[in-house]
């Protein structure tokens, strides 16, 4: 099974110290930095490749 790579999400949460989103594809929810440093780590590996 393949790892989902989160390409829709949406916000379903916010405060003023954090913001969690939910993948439209999974349904899997997390704070949306961790989205961001996800992003991040899939570049780097591509541009390594």
């Amino acid at each position: 099974m393949s790892q989902c790579k989160h390409p829709r999400v949406r916000i379903v949460s916010r405060d003023e110290e954090s913001e969690f989103v939910e993948c439209l594809e999974c349904a899997e929810i997390f704070e949306s930095s961790e989205f961001k440093d996800m992003t991040i780590e899939e570049t780097k590996l591509s541009d390594e490749l």
